[in-house]
C-alpha cells in the first residue's frame, strides 16, 4: 500500500473519530446521567410521586378561604386540569410549546432551531428548546445553576427526566402539574396563588388577558413582573396574545382588540401578616401545631402556662393535633406541606363585619383622641403619677425583652450599651391608622410611640352550637402579634358581676326584688374593706330592684350579694360557666380583680342565652387532607351551669343594662330595638374596658386597653368600657342586622322556660328617667366605682 493511500486511511479514520466523537460523547454523558454521575437523578418512584409541597388552607364556615399556612415561598394549593380555563392552557401551549401534543417530552425540531439559531448565530428572539415537560423537570428537580457547565449537565438530565414524565403522566396531568408548580412571586406559587395575588380571583375565573399575562410571566417572572415593570409585562403578555393569533387559538380580530386592553391587575399581597382573620390564623396554627408540653422547656416564673398547656393537650383535640396524629406513612402531619384542609367555624362576612368594627372605633376615634390627650405631656403615653423609677423600669424592660434587645443581649452586650443603641436614629416603617409611613427615629422613640396604642380584642360566638364566628385578637397583626382573645389576660371589672348575681336568682330571687342601697363593711383576716359607691345621694340607704343594681352597676348592691352568698360559691358557679382563670374568692371580688380573657368571657355568657347549659367556643369543625378524605371532625364540650329558669332570670337583669343602665346608649345613640342583654366594665384608672352583649342567636363582646396598665385615658367618660368597647359591639351588630343572609335580626327574642310565671315587672319605667347618660358610665375600682 503506498504512502497517498495509508494518509487517505488515516485521515478517514480521523474524520470518522471526529465525527463520532461528539455522538460517542453525548452517549456517555447520558448513561453518566441515567446512572445518576452527574448528580442527582430522580427515581422513578420519585417522577411518579414527585414531593410537592402543599399549603395548608383555612376555610370559613361560608366557604371562603381566609389564608393558608405554608413556608415561605411555598404558598401552593393544587389546582385540577378541570379548574384550569382552556384560553390558559392555549396561551401556554401556543408561547411555550406548540408541538407540546405531538412530542414525547424532547422537541427535536425546536431543540435544532434553540442550537442552530440561539447557539450558534446568536440569536436570542428565535425561542428556546424547552418543551413544557422539561420545564416541568426544571422547575420539580434543580435549582438555578451556576455556571454553564453545570446548566449544560441540567439540561441534558432534564431531557431524560422529560421523557420518563411523559411515560408516568398524560399530557394533561403534565400542564396541571406545571401550573401547580411554577413560582409567579409575592408567595404566589402555583396559579391558584397567582391568580388571588395578582387579580383576586380563582383560575376557573380568570379572563383571556389575565391568563395572557401569567402565561407571559412564565419566561421570567423577575423580568416580567406586572407589579414592578408594568411595560415589560404588557409586551410579553401581547407576544403571548401574538403566538395565539399565529398558531390559530386566536383571530386577527380577537388579537387586535385584546392587546389593546390595559393590565388591569387587583393586587393583592400573600402573607401571614395581612388578609381576613390574621389572629385568627394564627391561632389555628399555633394549637395545632403545639408539641406535648415538657416541664424543662418552660421557666420557673412560666409554670402556671406549662399547666395550661398539659391541660390543654389532654382535653383539646385540636391541641396538637399535627403532632397527635399520624399519615399513612406513620410520619406525623404537616401544616405546612401536606395541604390539609381546616373548615372552621369562623363566618368571613360576621369576621370582615367585626374587623370594620374595630378598626373605625380604633383609627377614627379612640386612638385620634389618646394621642391628643398624651400629647407633649411628660413620660407620655404613661399616667402622669407613675413615678419616674417607675417609669424607667418600664422603658429599662421594654428595650430589654424586644426583639432586638433581646438578640443584642443574647451576645453578651450590656444593657448600657443597648440603651445607647437605642437612642440612635435609624430608618424605619412605623404603623398608623392610615397607612404605613417611612420615617427616620430612634428604636427608643419608636418603642414609645407603640406604646401609644390602644388594642382590642373581639370574639362573637353562637350560642347554641358554641361556633365562633368572628375572631379579632388585636388591631394589626404585622405589628402586634399579641392575641387578646385566647392568649391576654386582663381584669374583668363589673363585666365579672353578673357571677353575682347568679345564685341570687338560683335562690328563687327575682330580679324585682328590693335590696338596700346601703354601705356594708366586710372583715378579712382581722382587717375591715368597705366598698364605695357612685349612686346618688337620693338613691343611698333606700330600696331599690336587684335589676336596678346590675344595670347601674351599683357597688353596694353587689356588696350585699357577696355578703349573701359568700365569694367562693360565687367563683364556683363562674367556673361551672366556663370561667377557666383563677378567681380570687375575696369580697373585692366585686371589682373582678381577677385577670381574665375574652374568650372565656364569651363562652360564660353564652350560657345565659342557652338555657344554663354551657358550651364551650368551637373553632373547627372538621380536617380533611389534600385529596378531600375526612380525617377529623370536632364537636364542642357542653356541661348544664345553672338551670333553664336561672339563665332566663339572668337575661332579664342584663337586659336592664342595655334599656336604662350603662349600656343605654345602645338605644338612645345606636337606635337599636332588639333585645339585648349586656353588661360594661371597666378597671382601675380605665386600664381596661370591657363590654359583653348578648342576642337571641349570637354572643360577642371584647375588651380595649392599652399594652401597659399604666398606660390609659385620664377620664373615665374616654375610658371607660362604655365608650371603648360597646361602639365596636354596636358598629359590629349593625353590620350583622343588615346583612339578611345570616339571618339575625332586631325581631329576635329571647326564649322564655316552658311554664315560666316569675313576674318581671319591676316598674323599669321608674329607672328610665335616669337612663346613662355621657356622664354615667361604669367606672374604675380605684375610684370604688363599678
Amino acid at each position: 500500500m503506498d504512502d497517498h493511500n495509508i494518509r487517505f486511511i488515516k485521515y478517514t479514520r480521523i474524520l470518522w473519530i471526529l465525527f463520532a466523537f461528539p455522538f460517542i460523547t453525548f452517549i456517555i454523558i447520558i448513561l453518566l446521567a441515567i446512572t445518576g454521575n452527574l448528580g442527582y437523578m430522580p427515581k422513578i418512584e420519585d417522577l411518579e410521586n414527585p414531593k410537592i409541597n402543599l399549603a395548608t388552607q383555612i376555610i370559613s364556615s361560608d366557604g371562603e378561604v381566609l389564608g393558608s399556612v405554608y413556608f415561605e415561598n411555598q404558598n401552593r394549593t393544587h389546582v385540577d386540569f378541570d379548574h384550569l380555563p382552556g384560553h390558559l392552557i392555549d396561551a401556554l401551549i401556543a408561547t411555550e410549546d406548540v408541538r407540546f401534543y405531538r412530542h414525547s417530552g424532547i422537541d427535536i425540531k425546536g431543540l435544532a432551531r434553540a442550537v442552530i439559531f440561539t447557539g450558534f448565530l446568536g440569536k436570542k428572539g428565535s425561542g428556546g428548546g424547552s418543551t413544557i415537560t422539561q420545564q416541568f423537570a426544571k422547575l420539580l428537580f434543580h435549582d438555578p445553576a451556576q455556571t454553564k457547565f453545570e446548566r449544560l449537565k441540567q439540561k441534558i438530565k432534564e431531557w431524560i427526566i422529560a421523557i420518563k414524565l411523559e411515560k408516568a403522566y398524560t399530557k394533561e396531568e403534565i400542564i396541571t402539574l406545571y401550573f401547580n408548580q411554577y413560582d409567579f412571586l409575592y408567595n404566589a406559587v402555583g396559579i391558584h396563588s397567582a391568580t388571588q395575588v395578582y387579580f383576586n380571583t380563582l383560575p376557573d375565573s380568570l379572563t383571556i388577558e389575565q391568563s395572557a399575562m401569567l402565561v407571559g410571566m412564565a419566561k421570567n417572572s423577575a423580568l416580567y413582573n406586572p407589579q414592578r415593570f408594568p411595560e415589560k409585562a404588557l409586551q410579553r403578555r401581547n407576544i403571548v396574545f401574538m403566538q395565539m393569533e399565529k398558531y390559530g387559538y386566536i383571530s386577527k380580530e380577537e388579537y387586535d382588540s385584546l392587546k389593546a386592553l390595559p393590565l388591569e391587575l387587583d393586587f393583592h399581597r400573600l402573607s401571614h401578616n395581612v388578609g381576613p382573620a390574621t389572629y385568627f390564623r394564627e391561632y389555628i396554627r399555633k394549637t395545632m401545631s403545639a408539641t406535648e408540653p415538657v416541664r424543662k422547656n418552660y421557666s420557673q416564673w412560666n409554670y402556671k402556662k406549662y399547666q395550661e398547656d398539659s391541660l390543654q393537650w389532654m382535653n383539646n383535640p385540636l391541641y396538637g393535633w399535627c403532632n397527635k396524629n399520624n399519615k399513612p406513612d406513620g410520619e406525623p402531619y404537616d401544616l405546612y406541606t401536606d395541604g390539609l384542609r381546616i373548615y372552621t367555624t369562623i363566618d368571613s362576612r360576621m369576621q370582615a363585619y367585626a374587623e370594620a368594627a374595630v378598626r373605625k372605633q380604633h383609627g377614627e376615634y379612640l386612638q385620634p383622641e389618646f394621642f391628643k390627650e398624651k400629647k407633649g405631656r411628660k413620660r407620655a403615653p404613661f399616667s402622669s403619677d407613675l413615678t419616674y423609677g417607675q417609669y424607667n423600669t418600664i422603658i429599662r424592660n421594654a428595650i430589654r425583652y424586644s426583639d432586638r434587645g433581646i438578640k443584642m443581649f443574647n451576645k453578651g452586650v450590656t444593657m448600657d450599651s443597648i440603651y445607647k443603641v437605642f437612642k440612635e436614629p435609624v430608618q424605619m416603617t412605623l404603623f398608623t391608622w392610615h397607612g404605613e409611613i417611612d420615617t427616620v427615629m430612634s428604636p427608643l422613640d419608636s418603642l414609645l410611640y407603640y406604646k401609644h396604642f390602644l388594642h382590642s380584642g373581639f370574639m362573637a360566638m353562637e350560642p347554641f352550637t358554641g361556633f365562633v364566628k368572628a375572631y379579632v385578637g388585636g388591631i394589626n397583626f404585622r405589628y402586634f402579634k399579641y392575641d387578646h382573645v385566647t392568649q391576654g389576660k386582663r381584669q374583668a371589672g363589673s363585666t365579672f358581676k353578673p357571677f353575682l348575681y347568679i345564685l341570687a336568682m338560683q335562690e328563687g330571687y327575682s330580679p324585682c326584688l328590693k335590696v338596700p342601697v346601703s354601705p356594708i363593711t366586710f372583715y378579712v383576716n382581722d382587717t375591715t374593706w368597705s366598698p364605695r359607691t357612685t349612686a346618688r345621694k337620693e338613691d343611698i340607704n333606700t330600696m331599690k330592684p336587684l335589676k336596678w343594681g346590675l344595670a347601674k352597676s351599683e357597688n353596694y348592691v353587689s356588696a350585699w350579694l357577696v355578703d349573701q352568698f359568700k365569694p367562693q360559691p360565687i367563683a364556683d358557679i363562674a367556673y361551672k360557666m366556663g370561667i377557666t382563670s383563677y378567681i380570687d374568692p375575696v369580697p373585692s371580688m366585686i371589682y373582678g380583680t381577677s385577670d381574665m380573657s375574652v374568650e372565656e368571657m364569651v363562652g360564660a355568657y353564652a350560657t345565659f342565652v342557652n338555657k344554663g347549659v354551657h358550651i364551650s367556643p368551637l373553632y373547627v369543625t372538621r380536617i380533611e387532607d389534600k385529596h378531600g378524605n375526612l380525617l377529623a371532625t370536632f364537636i364542642p364540650e357542653t356541661k348544664e351551669s345553672i338551670s333553664e329558669e336561672t339563665a332566663y332570670l339572668m337575661l332579664n337583669l342584663m337586659q336592664g343594662v342595655a334599656d336604662y343602665g350603662t349600656a343605654a346608649r345602645l338605644r338612645y345613640r345606636y337606635n337599636m330595638t332588639a333585645e339585648i342583654a349586656a353588661k360594661t366594665g371597666t378597671t382601675n384608672n380605665n386600664s381596661d374596658g370591657w363590654f359583653f352583649g348578648i342576642v337571641p342567636k349570637l354572643v360577642a363582646g371584647g375588651w380595649v386597653g392599652a399594652e401597659d396598665r399604666s398606660v390609659h385615658f385620664d377620664r373615665t367618660a374616654m375610658g371607660s368600657g362604655t365608650n371603648t368597647v360597646l361602639p365596636i359591639w354596636a358598629e359590629f351588630m349593625l353590620r350583622v342586622y343588615a346583612d339578611s343572609t345570616l339571618g339575625i335580626t332586631q325581631e329576635d327574642v329571647f326564649e322564655n322556660p316552658e311554664g315560666f310565671d316569675v313576674s318581671l315587672d319591676c316598674n323599669d319605667d321608674e329607672y328610665m328617667k335616669d337612663a346613662d347618660s355621657e356622664d354615667n358610665y361604669d367606672a374604675p375600682a380605684i375610684f370604688d366605682y363599678p
